[in-house]
């Protein structure tokens, strides 16, 4: 499944020094959006946050941006009270240096940095609460992105950062959120499938002369499959490219699905099944259909990507971990 919604990362330019770089026209942000979108661990995140960031999303795609961006902004705020937790702190100087190379970067855009704020109904103080929020990050990544720490993931990772390719097809069930009968019907039916495919594409070789090559036995086996697994696509899955049986096309090992999804699908061969692969957005059962080998390339060649990349698993990673005991309820 592709990662979070490209429209997601709005509110980052809204309030981080992308503001600078944005050449995309801000529609005024209303001042009546008041109360909570949702709550946090008793923490609020105000309705105003999130029609900042839509006022950026044509009005045909609100419905489907406005969820990814409270999930977005729910992961930022429980990674910010974890790490204020942990005592990551930032001082006021460097607030206000983070502001002054964020005014100066718009003056050399020719922007107005006073215009943008009151375009964005952005206070001064929410403006510090949130670089102060990204300075915590920063302080927190760096200090785990160390040498020897990037090294070892580029060893253990090649395939992340040489280029390779897979393309799969993919089938999405999404039950309700906490329904545990739901989720297991949703396994079950996944599993039922996937041994349903595989005895479509043993019957297809079951047919094929006991004389003929073994590579064209395994042809007749993928093209049984990939039209068995299309068609369960097109009826079961809940993802929009069950349209296209499921074709995802080719993507990378990383930057382009959610990690869980993306090491499923290379772990496969060609017309290999995965297991339920569990993901944010449900349980999906993958069929990779090609594979396109990397070319080597050295760590020196790839450490900015390596960080880059070590620093976003990372991020992922705790705000998995602290979704699971976190108290997250709707705004009233």
């Amino acid at each position: 499944m592709r990662k979070i919604h490209i429209y997601a990362a709005a509110i980052v330019a809204s309030l981080t020094s992308q503001l600078s770089a944005q050449t995309t026209p801000v529609q005024q942000v209303s001042a009546t959006a008041v109360g909570p979108a949702v709550v946090v661990n008793g923490q609020a995140i105000s309705e105003q946050a999130v029609q900042r960031a839509l006022k950026r999303v044509p009005p045909a795609e609100h419905a489907k941006a406005r969820p990814e961006i409270i999930d977005f902004l729910v992961d930022n705020l429980l990674v910010d009270q974890y790490l204020i937790a942990q005592k990551v702190n930032v001082t006021p100087a460097e607030v206000q240096a983070r502001i002054g190379e964020i005014q100066a970067e718009m003056t050399k855009a020719k922007q107005d940095f006073g215009k943008m704020m009151k375009d964005l109904n952005l206070t001064d103080e929410e403006l510090r609460t949130q670089i102060a929020a990204d300075l915590r990050w920063e302080k927190f990544a760096i200090g785990r992105a160390t040498d020897p720490a990037l090294a070892d993931m580029y060893k253990n990772n090649e395939d992340m950062f040489n280029g390779s390719m897979v393309r799969a097809r993919h089938i999405l069930i999404t039950p309700p959120a906490g329904d545990a009968q739901a989720a297991a019907a949703a396994k079950a039916n996944l599993a039922n499938i996937r041994k349903e495919v595989i005895a479509a594409g043993d019957a297809a070789v079951a047919k094929v002369p006991a004389n003929v090559d073994a590579m064209t036995r395994e042809k007749a086996r993928a093209a049984a499959m990939e039209e068995a697994f299309s068609a369960a696509a097109g009826k079961y899955s809940a993802c929009p490219s069950k349209k296209e049986g499921g074709d995802i096309s080719w993507f990378p090992r990383a930057g382009s699905m959610v990690e869980p999804f993306a090491k499923a699908a290379f772990a496969l061969k060609p017309f290999e099944i995965s297991d339920v692969v569990p993901t944010q957005f449900g349980f999906h059962l993958i069929m990779a259909t090609g594979r396109k080998p990397g070319q080597t390339v050295t760590f020196d060649k790839v450490k900015d990507e390596v960080k880059e990349l070590f620093c976003a698993q990372l991020r992922e990673a705790l705000c998995t971990h602290l979704r699971q005991t976190a108290k997250i309820t709707a705004g009233k």
